[in-house]
């Protein structure tokens, strides 16, 4: 499987190889939203003492953008806290690219090619 993409001069990919490709990028992003869970919980861990399941619920609430749920007592954690939130914001920015880019780069090729050509090919 490769994951780089048509150029406007080739044919649309097959659909079987568009859906394994679309799944690859979501497991892309979705190790990506691991990772950044895992520092979360790390960070709420770390600089303010909490027990994992509550920087489980900390770090999940604030990647959903729903704010912290434990008051923060130390500013160590207050600056975590709001560094994190930044990052969560732009990384779910980053995340929605990645699962979008697929699709629109699939809709972008059938809109500029020929008519002639917009039968997918066989791999």
């Amino acid at each position: 499987m490769r994951l780089r993409f048509e150029k406007r001069s080739e044919k649309l990919l097959e659909t079987r190889a568009y859906i394994r490709r679309q799944a690859i990028f979501v497991l892309i992003a979705l190790g990506f939203l691991t990772f950044s869970l895992v520092i979360g919980m790390m960070g709420y861990h770390y600089f303010e003492n909490l027990p994992w399941l509550d920087a489980f619920l900390n770090a999940a609430m604030i990647m959903g953008g729903m704010g912290p749920v434990n008051a923060l007592t130390t500013d160590a954690g207050k600056l975590f806290a709001g560094s994190y939130a930044l990052y969560s914001g732009l990384g779910l920015l980053a995340t929605l690219g990645v699962i979008v880019a697929p699709l629109l780069h699939r809709l972008f090729h059938y809109f500029h090619m020929d008519a002639s050509e917009s039968t997918p090919t066989e791999d």
